[in-house]
């Protein structure tokens, strides 16, 4: 029976890499109409979200606001676009995540018809659940705990949520279910003496939710096992229920390969399993307080690498808040949503739950003395810890002793590795039409930002969604400098929102007077007690110095620019900011530059700059163009390419972030391709 399993688990495990390895081809080519069923949509301000089931699923961006009814079959004009990677290393995956969700493509359309509809009993349902409880006060609640829609739940609440570490209280999974099936188990039992037929109800009310919530993978999992436990007890089958739960993880990942790519399904089976499989470490502790703190502390320990790599950050009070709020909400908040679908009056008894249920959630999200920031925790070291956690699980469960150190020993090191690193590295990091470069010198040494980037037309929150997550996944926990090129805001437009939300020493600011950006700018560090410079001439950074070359004043931001050079282990790296040919001429006849290593080309690869003087004289082997994709400036110009054509061009519109390592006096080169 042992060998069968294996040869099962086997067998199921090389069918899911054929698979994962083989690409997901889509049914759509490059079609400019498409037809489909309304699956679901989400309006946010003047911006309507569909997934619709065509030839396939596929994501339809509409900018507008657009009302449908689930099961509409509507006709979309627009254009088909192929989701992309992330272009910035460590941060989240736009196209493994549709992936996970079954979706090869987004549309983006313009117009949109309806053309007629599904009188499919799924959608039936679904629309009068969501007329229904949208009736309610307490809909927010009742939307994520009905139908795994947690879209209206505040994102001031949502934030309290992922600083407490327990936003699996809000996924529907294995206590929801648990939960759920118990009542329904209760009810039946009262009315029905078979015990075969009141769990096949029971069995069969599970998959009709299953359906209900599009087959949401934590939903499947928690359904699909509590099926396969009950099948087993009732047959008094001799399997494991660790094993169980493995064999339909595989089953899952056959269906889908790019469930892999899923925050909820890798949580929901890797938090089941080491529950599962470590269960007797809290059956046997004698008070219910130790048993609710263990299985807390093996479920915080067996998620933690995934956390952190989702946001870089683990609170270690979350076992605690996870023993204070989960009661609430499992004995009060979510049966109680339950009844008020039947009992609709006692939607105001819920709504006052919910409030101050919500007022000690801000509350303890507001105290936060033990969240601690992690960089990137890559595949060796996510093998190399859940073997560390296994092997202290075990030695536990068998020697009862307490091997926990093993586990905090590996966190330290963990968070503290990337002192380790005693390479240097530098990143243009792709932040669209600007300029933003990290700089990290070896071991404990100092990070430096050149430029924050910035985009006046759509507002993106660059310094919250990609500069700050991103220096945390490189082990960045405050920078020593920033530097900022100039006033222009694609160059520092993120530099009020970036020293607000994130520790900076000292800004160095270029020459000239200060327009209105820089004014703000100086406004908030005066404020704050942050010190700044500016027109210096060098910078001393550990061993190495940076030289800004360009000290004279002219009548325009981009001529003022500051144009640094720097050596890093023999290697010559020169930022040109926004200079223009003028500040180009006036630099090459002040010093002797030649054979740069690594330039940043001026001014996004405008016409401007780069004159074929300048790049002969400095004859750069790699050069980065930092610019944003089909930008409406037409940068990079064909003539500034053709004088860079005896250069190595990278850009971050083709090739995302790029980044340039040196190690044991090598410089290695790696891009985030989208």
């Amino acid at each position: 029976m042992k060998k069968l399993k294996i040869v099962l688990l086997f067998s199921l495990s090389i069918t899911f890499f054929i698979k994962y390895l083989t690409p997901s081809k889509s049914l759509y080519k490059d079609e400019k109409v498409i037809y489909g069923t309304v699956e679901s949509y989400n309006i946010k301000e003047d911006k309507t979200t569909i997934v619709l089931k065509g030839k396939e699923k596929i994501l339809i961006n509409y900018y507008g606001k657009y009302k449908f009814k689930l099961g509409d079959t509507i006709k979309a004009y627009g254009k088909l676009i192929k989701p992309k990677n992330n272009t910035v290393f460590n941060l989240f995956n736009y196209k493994e995540y549709l992936l996970s969700m079954g979706i090869n493509n987004t549309f983006t359309s313009y117009k949109i018809e309806i053309t007629g509809r599904s009188y499919n009993i799924k959608y039936r349902i679904k629309n009068y659940l969501t007329r229904y409880i949208h009736t309610f006060k307490s809909k927010k609640y009742l939307m994520t705990f009905i139908l795994c829609d947690s879209s209206e739940i505040e994102n001031e609440i949502m934030s309290s949520y992922k600083k407490c570490g327990i936003m699996h209280l809000l996924a529907v999974s294995g206590m929801h279910i648990t939960v759920l099936s118990n009542v329904i188990l209760f009810i039946l039992k009262r009315l029905i003496k078979s015990k075969y037929v009141y769990l096949l109800i029971t069995f069969s009310i599970l998959v009709i939710y299953m359906f209900l919530t599009d087959f949401s993978p934590s939903v499947m999992r928690s359904s699909l096992f509590f099926i396969l436990i009950n099948i087993k007890k009732y047959y008094n089958f001799n399997i494991s229920s660790t094993f169980l739960l493995v064999l339909l993880m595989i089953i899952l990942l056959n269906v889908n390969p790019y469930y892999i790519y899923n925050l909820g399904f890798d949580l929901s089976f890797i938090v089941s399993i080491y529950l599962t499989a470590f269960s007797k470490i809290y059956i046997d502790n004698s008070s219910n307080l130790l048993k609710s703190l263990s299985i807390s502390y093996i479920s915080f320990f067996s998620s933690a690498p995934l956390i952190i790599n989702s946001n870089f950050t683990l609170n270690f009070f979350s076992p605690f808040y996870n023993i204070l709020l989960t009661p609430i909400v499992f004995l009060v908040i979510y049966p109680l949503s339950i009844i008020v679908l039947f009992i609709k009056p006692l939607d105001s008894l819920l709504i006052c739950l919910i409030d101050g249920y919500e007022l000690i959630l801000n509350k303890l999200s507001s105290i936060n003395p033990f969240t601690i920031t992690f960089s990137y925790i890559n595949l060796h070291g996510l093998i190399l810890y859940y073997v560390l956690i296994s092997i202290t699980f075990f030695c536990i469960k068998k020697y009862k002793k307490n091997y926990i150190y093993l586990i905090i020993i590996l966190f330290m090191f963990c968070n503290n590795f990337i002192f380790f690193d005693s390479s240097i590295s530098l990143t243009m990091i792709d932040v669209g039409q600007g300029d933003s470069i990290l700089l990290k010198t070896n071991y404990i040494g100092k990070s430096i930002m050149i430029d924050t980037g910035g985009d006046i037309n759509s507002h993106k929150d660059i310094s919250n969604k990609i500069l700050i997550p991103y220096l945390k996944s490189v082990g960045v926990r405050q920078l020593s400098y920033l530097i900022l090129t100039h006033g222009d805001f694609d160059h520092m437009g993120e530099a009020i929102n970036l020293v607000n939300n994130f520790k900076v020493e000292k800004v160095i600011f270029n020459c000239g007077e200060f327009n209105d950006l820089e004014s703000e700018l100086i406004k908030v560090l005066d404020k704050k007690k942050i010190k700044y410079y500016s027109c210096i001439k060098e910078l001393n950074i550990d061993k190495n110095k940076l030289y800004f070359l360009q000290t004279k004043e002219y009548d325009n931001e981009n001529d003022n620019s500051n144009v640094i050079y720097t050596e890093l282990n023999g290697y010559k790296f020169m930022f040109m900011g926004d200079a223009s040919i003028v500040t180009e001429r006036e630099i090459l006849n002040k010093y002797n530059l030649s054979d740069i290593d690594v330039l940043k080309v001026g001014h996004h690869g405008s016409k401007t700059s780069s004159s074929i003087e300048f790049i002969n004289e400095i004859n750069p082997k790699h050069s980065i163009i930092s610019v944003g994709k089909n930008n409406r400036y037409g940068h990079p110009n064909k003539e500034v390419l053709d004088n860079l054509k005896d250069s190595k061009i990278y850009r971050t519109d083709q090739d995302g972030s790029i980044m340039f390592k040196i190690k044991n006096n090598k410089l290695k080169i790696e891009t985030c391709s989208p």
